[in-house]
């Protein structure tokens, strides 16, 4: 099996009790005056997770190990869903085509990536998606809503691509919104099952790590 992204994602009901979240890398110097210089290695978060929690049944902890083997253990990546953090708005509201700027056009540009930006008045950093959800996802132009067959939309690696008869003008606002999942890998070759109960057991750890593009 070469090494390679599968296009399925990490069972839903299996990933209820899941962990984790954004991992940032930075340098920090401490100076002999007391001052730090801080310096941030990594341009973009890479999340981490643990979805092995709690007590499971006999059926879950065998397709816990279907999927792990159906993934040659790390050697080939997979859709996660992150319980928090899954759609282009806030995980309490609803999304809309209103959400999340992907760009600005230009009268010619005819392809945009799907980002989601996190901010706040002190900053904001952006994200591209590259794993949207499949019908999930929704553009409007100039704050008019585009209707789906004006545009496609590449669910593999979240590129928006407009039809030619409707490329946006120059200064339009592009917005979208969507759902999405996190391309991961296993960050682990073994998967230890714990049968100590009746019809019923427990995988301690389940890591996983995202893969970037």
């Amino acid at each position: 099996m070469p090494t390679g992204f599968h296009e399925v994602r990490f069972p839903l009901r299996l990933a209820l009790g899941t962990s984790g979240g954004p991992v940032r890398r930075t340098d920090i110097v401490s100076l002999s005056n007391g001052r730090e210089n801080r310096n941030r290695r990594w341009r973009d978060a890479r999340r981490h997770y643990d979805a092995g929690s709690g007590i499971r049944s006999i059926g879950d902890l065998y397709a816990v190990l279907e999927f792990f083997e159906a993934r040659a253990g790390q050697l080939c990546g997979f859709r996660f869903r992150d319980p928090l953090d899954f759609k282009s708005c806030g995980p309490g509201e609803v999304v809309t085509a209103y959400d999340q700027v992907i760009g600005s056009g230009d009268g010619a540009t005819a392809v945009f990536q799907l980002a989601k930006t996190y901010g706040d008045a002190g900053g904001a950093t952006a994200r591209e998606i590259t794993k949207p959800v499949a019908g999930s996802v929704v553009i409007s132009v100039g704050g008019i809503l585009v209707v789906p067959a004006d545009f496609t939309l590449d669910a593999a690696s979240g590129r928006v691509t407009f039809q030619s008869s409707k490329i946006p003008a120059s200064g339009a606002a592009i917005k979208a919104g969507f759902e999405f999942d996190v391309p991961v890998r296993f960050d682990t070759d073994r998967i230890d099952v714990d049968l100590g109960q009746f019809q019923a057991g427990r995988i301690p750890t389940i890591p996983l790590v995202e893969i970037k593009p």
